[in-house]
């Protein structure tokens, strides 16, 4: 049975039978107005509709949109409404939504440099002579990196992927395979990112990173334009009308340095205008840089370790870019236990009667952990604004990008769980 306590700065500590004291925050600078111009101005969905024609004609993605998958049994559990689950897993065979943001913008970085180049044909490697000596770098968790890695190959171009000493070796191959060269640091994902920089500036490369630091915002952003991509389909698979309230009345957003949330809120928002969704962002205990940067009103840094089983989620800094969008957006940030995010995989990957199976990776299930967390506690249900009455949205980022880990969490293979998957309606 969960309790809840107040904690310092006004935010809640919710305690559970062991413990452990995840955190749940109410933003008070979230607004509920017209989405405002001057973030127009940066991300927008004209631009983020261009981002989706341009990279839909890259082999690396699928031509249709991802699923979404209605999971009923888990809604009655859950005393909801509508529980429902956006599947990035099946977007490429990169595994993950990362294939949205590095691939377009590296797309928009190479027409910077060449402007009268066909966007379309960039990533089908109709340039790859022009582009032989260019190089571009990032520092990764491992999803970011891999699809840097596949859409330099595919463009013609080179790429230097900086890993910090928690990223697997199975990760590592993951991005080698496209032909990457790799530099393994001792430190962690932040000091991955400084390593990177450092490399560009000495080497002449070109950085193409998914979090924004001081003169460095257009591939960022750029990167969490790609993203809107996922909040697009979501408005025509709903039928969402602008300026209306969509089919969900709550969304939980995964946290990291911001780029994901940011790139979705700022589309939803767009259409949705001031009858958005209530937005929740979830993030690791030991790395909560998004909730740290609501409590102080600015861009910080995580007050834990950092590293979590949700890799993708072990960012130690928000991107200070990505918070310009989530301070005025996001209605609650919350922090989960990495054992929370590993239970929900186990959910998802059993499915039932009456929910199909679904491949959820390590960094995919932070939403359903924390919805969970919430619903067992009826004062923090009404902090949130969750009833029977709600339809709540999760995002799944990521499959098993990492099959050996994914199998060691969930007990089965992920090549079991999609095969449960695809025999699922006949059963």
């Amino acid at each position: 049975m969960l309790a809840s306590t107040l904690a310092p700065h006004g935010h809640t500590g919710i305690s559970d039978q062991r413990g452990e004291t995840p955190t749940l925050f109410a933003n008070p600078r979230a607004q509920r107005g017209p989405y405002p111009s001057e973030l127009r101005s940066i991300m927008n969905i004209e631009r983020a509709n261009e981002s989706r024609r341009w990279l839909s004609a890259w082999s690396g993605i699928a031509p249709e949109p991802t699923p979404l998958y209605d999971l009923p049994g888990l809604a009655q559990q859950l005393d909801v409404a509508r529980f429902s689950v956006k599947d990035e897993s099946v977007r490429s065979p990169l595994g993950s939504f990362k294939a949205l943001g590095a691939p377009i913008a590296l797309i928009r970085q190479v027409l910077r440099i060449h402007p009268d180049l066909d966007p379309a044909s960039i990533l089908a490697g109709r340039y790859a002579q022009l582009l032989k000596d260019y190089t571009v770098i990032s520092a990764t968790d491992g999803n970011h990196g891999r699809g840097l890695a596949a859409a330099a190959l595919d463009a013609g171009c080179r790429c230097v992927i900086v890993l910090h000493a928690n990223v697997s070796v199975e990760r590592e191959h993951a991005i080698a395979v496209y032909g990457a060269e790799i530099v393994r640091i001792n430190g962690n994902y932040d000091e991955s990112v400084e390593k990177a920089a450092r490399l560009a500036v000495e080497n002449g490369w070109q950085v193409v990173s998914d979090t924004s630091y001081d003169g460095y915002e257009d591939i960022p952003r750029d990167v969490m334009q790609g993203y809107g991509t996922i909040a697009a389909e979501l408005v025509e698979q709903t039928g969402t009308r602008s300026n209306e309230a969509g089919d969900f009345t709550h969304v939980f957003l995964q946290g990291g340095v911001g780029g994901m949330a940011a790139g979705l809120v700022s589309y939803l928002w767009e259409h949705q205008g001031e009858n958005r969704p209530h937005f929740i962002v979830v993030e690791p205990m030991q790395a909560d840089c998004l909730l740290q940067s609501a409590i102080q009103g600015n861009a910080a840094r995580a007050t834990g370790s950092v590293d979590s089983v949700m890799a993708g989620l072990a960012c130690g800094e928000a991107s200070p870019l990505a918070w310009k969008f989530l301070q005025s957006s996001v209605d609650h940030f919350m922090t989960i236990e990495d054992s929370g995010a590993v239970g929900a995989m186990q959910v998802l990957a059993k499915g039932s009667d009456r929910d199909i199976p679904i491949v959820a990776g390590e960094s995919s299930t932070a939403g359903l952990a924390a919805l969970q967390l919430l619903r067992a506690d009826v004062q923090l249900s009404a902090q949130v604004r969750l009833d029977a009455n709600s339809r709540v949205l999760i995002i799944n980022t990521e499959g098993a990008t990492a099959p050996l880990v994914y199998e060691e969490l969930v007990g089965l293979s992920a090549q079991a769980v999609a095969a449960r998957q695809a025999a699922w309606p006949a059963a």
